[in-house]
């Protein structure tokens, strides 16, 4: 069995920090980009993260920041993940993360419609070799979380790098994500925003059980 890793993102609240661990997720996330409804600050993102257990990641998302500043959001949390999510090259990834004291994912906004085809991902996922993971998501005004599925179907069929599939998830649809991008990849994960909420940045414990559920079931099902 492959076991497929589970991020819940733009956590706000103590309840939903551990409905998130009670359910199993894998790593949690903290949107630092005051632009978004899902926005805490670094203070509240420590807070938060002192509820995690060991073995469940943070993972702080910010967008376009000066590297100096991502410097100082990682030493307040310096076991967190880094998430880029806006423009940043691979360069300001690289110095915003430390030239390697700082693991990163690095979100790709991927096109809606037939324009997904054009999105070459194997050269994004080339452009930005020392992130962890490459994190597709789909397209939108804004920057993250809009519940957006992109068309899984177009993206190429072997990239050489670890994805997370974001973008407009649920526990409907989570399995058929899965089983189109598994094949495709290194390793995948799936991250989950807007499909597990009843309000932007209020999440629902049963939807992140149910969400959980679907990936584990996608997981233990036949090839």
């Amino acid at each position: 069995m492959t076991r497929t890793r589970i991020k819940i993102c733009g956590l706000t609240r103590e309840q939903d920090v551990d409905a998130a661990v009670m359910a199993g997720a894998d790593a949690v996330g903290f949107v630092l980009y005051p632009k978004s409804p899902r926005h805490v600050s670094i203070e509240r993102a420590q807070a938060l993260a002192s509820r995690l257990p060991p073995f469940v990641v943070p993972v702080l998302l910010v967008v376009n920041e000066e590297p100096q500043r991502v410097r100082a959001l990682s030493a307040a949390m310096p076991h967190a993940l880094l998430q880029f999510h806006g423009d940043e090259s691979p360069a300001v990834c690289d110095a915003s993360a430390g030239h390697g004291s700082q693991p990163y994912l690095r979100a790709a906004r991927i096109p809606l419609g037939e324009a997904a085809a054009g999105f070459d991902l194997v050269k994004y996922a080339s452009l930005y070799s020392n992130a962890q993971a490459i994190l597709l998501d789909a397209h939108v005004d804004g920057f993250g979380g809009g519940g957006k599925v992109f068309n899984w179907s177009l993206l190429p069929p072997s990239v050489g790098a670890h994805l997370v599939l974001s973008g407009g998830l649920t526990p409907v649809n989570v399995g058929d994500g899965i089983r189109a991008l598994r094949p495709r990849c290194q390793q995948l994960a799936v991250d989950v925003s807007s499909g597990v909420e009843v309000a932007k940045g209020i999440k629902s414990a049963e939807l992140i059980q149910s969400f959980v559920a679907a990936v584990r079931a996608a997981d233990n099902a036949p090839p």
